[in-house]
């Protein structure tokens, strides 16, 4: 078990590394921040799928999770990018069994963040409740809704996190880019990006 760990851990400081390449432009020396940024976050992703998956089939207590998004059919394989990967930071008590519906709203605390790029080496955190490691004294937690009418108001993947977790379970969650901001990104997150958030439930309603 601990060796599997230590591969999936090797395998995602090598993803790491396929990120951290920077490239110049042909015409001046500015460093191009998110330089060939689809095809490194799709690889980024796979390797990390795959060598989950492949964890997960030696020993389901490994702790990783792979979950199926909301929004797929669930009782048919599919693809790495139609799932979103988990590595448990902290199990919910094991009194703690249900988990939150599309109606209900969370107390989150949680922090996003981008792949390593040229200027952030740990990646750029884009969003967050918290600052520095999660301190369960100091975090305040964040309230708002999960769904609404429609099914998740939340992007795909971050939906899916919360709608399997128990109250007091923290993850760190990596979402592929299909399930969270896609092909045109947002104000502060370029299109193609793969998601990683650290995420703890405190309660929901």
């Amino acid at each position: 078990m601990k060796e599997l760990k230590h591969n999936i851990m090797l395998l995602l400081a090598l993803a790491f590394g396929i990120v951290a390449t920077t490239s110049c432009s042909e015409v001046s020396d500015e460093v191009e921040e998110f330089a060939d940024w689809q095809p490194v976050n799709e690889a980024r992703f796979n390797i990390l799928s795959d060598s989950v998956v492949a964890a997960i089939k030696a020993n389901p207590d490994c702790g990783w999770l792979r979950l199926k998004s909301w929004s797929k059919v669930q009782d048919t394989p599919g693809d790495n990018d139609d799932y979103v990967l988990v590595r448990i930071l902290e199990s919910a008590p094991e009194a703690e069994t249900a988990s939150p519906l599309f109606t209900d709203s969370v107390d989150v605390s949680y922090r996003g963040r981008l792949l390593p790029s040229a200027t952030y080496p740990e990646g750029y955190v884009f969003d967050q409740s918290f600052s520095g490691p999660y301190n369960p004294e100091l975090a305040v937690p964040t309230r708002f809704a999960l769904g609404n009418s429609a099914g998740a108001a939340l992007i795909d993947g971050f939906a899916t996190a919360l709608l399997n977790m128990h109250r007091g379970d923290h993850w760190l969650v990596y979402i592929p880019w299909q399930l969270a901001y896609g092909e045109s990104g947002s104000t502060s997150i370029p299109a193609y990006s793969m998601l990683e958030f650290e995420i703890l439930l405190h309660d929901f309603k």
